[in-house]
């Protein structure tokens, strides 16, 4: 038994294995180590996390390196067993592939970042953190209106990127169009109406409007897309029921709800403040004329009755 234990401790094979299992424990000690004194020195969260990433892929290939140069006798002998072995892993483990191919796909394709607002797998969100296999979002909306967080994180796998479009809200262009219908009434002063919509709509969205001119010159520059107009805009259209004012305007990805609700509080302010000149359509329904109604009430006597056979 003795005899065996000792040529089982002296055999190069158990060495190199040894050897290979402290290098990862000294590798994975090391890249802690750097992480957590990194996160300790840089203050600019972007930074620190690309610097942890940056220090964990360089662990991964440190990895690789030792692994090469402990048993770089023995990859020649097991090129044959790979290469047979080769395409049944790759069939079972294709989605595992994918998922690699996709991440190194967004690290040079400018797919999304860090940061980026996206719509990836069916599932909007701010992306939280890019794996080798998975990209993490803080899921926005569900059962939450407009664009709030709603406190679920979701893991998508980046195989995703080849199956389905990635909508992206910030990438190259931080802002987004909005719209918002307004009803008016007929009989109401419609070109007070339209320069009171503009104004507010220039009051509060106007400094969005110059902010996304330079950077959507970029865009023509770097992408076959015409220029378009950025500034507030409000047309006008009849119906059946009502005048109805779109009012068109550009915002901040991450501002959307909240420059609505300040645009609502303006408009009802404003309109209150016309005594009546513009008045909000609804759906009420309101009796305008009706016909003369003649109503004749006939009175029909009853028989007279013995009181004496009613006894």
């Amino acid at each position: 038994m003795e005899l065996l234990i000792k040529k089982w401790l002296l055999d190069p094979v158990v060495g190199k294995i040894v050897f290979s299992l402290l290098a990862i424990l000294f590798t994975i000690s090391a890249v802690r180590l750097a992480q957590r004194i990194s996160g300790r020195y840089v203050q600019n969260s972007e930074r620190r996390y690309r610097l942890k990433k940056i220090i964990a892929f360089s662990g991964y290939l440190l990895v690789v390196f030792l692994f090469s140069i402990i048993f770089s006798d023995k990859l020649s002998g097991l090129t044959v067993a790979f290469g047979v072995a080769g395409a049944g892993i790759a069939f079972a483990l294709q989605e595992l592939i994918a998922s690699v191919a996709g991440w190194v796909s967004m690290s040079f394709g400018r797919f999304y970042k860090i940061g980026d607002r996206v719509q990836l797998g069916g599932i909007t969100g701010d992306v939280i953190d890019i794996g080798m296999l998975r990209t993490t979002l803080m899921e926005c909306g569900g059962w939450i209106k407009a664009d709030q967080y709603n406190g679920r994180i979701v893991r998508v796998a980046n195989s995703f990127i080849f199956k389905e479009p990635v909508f992206n809200y910030s990438s190259d262009f931080p802002f987004l169009w909005d719209e918002i219908v307004i009803p008016v009434r007929y009989g109401s002063d419609y070109r007070l109406a339209r320069s009171l919509f503009e104004d507010i709509l220039n009051e509060l969205t106007g400094e969005y409007a110059a902010q996304s001119k330079a950077i959507w010159h970029q865009m023509t520059e770097r992408y076959m897309i015409e220029d378009v107009k950025v500034e507030p805009v409000v047309t006008l259209v009849a119906n059946d029921n009502w005048v109805e004012y779109t009012l068109r305007y550009i915002v901040d990805y991450k501002n959307r709800r909240v420059t609505k609700d300040k645009i609502f509080e303006q408009l009802l302010n404003r309109i209150d403040e016309t005594k009546g000149r513009v008045r909000l359509g609804s759906t009420t329904i309101e009796l305008t004329a009706a016909p003369d109604l003649d109503v004749r009430l006939l009175q029909i006597h009853a028989p007279a009755t013995d009181p004496v056979n009613n006894r």
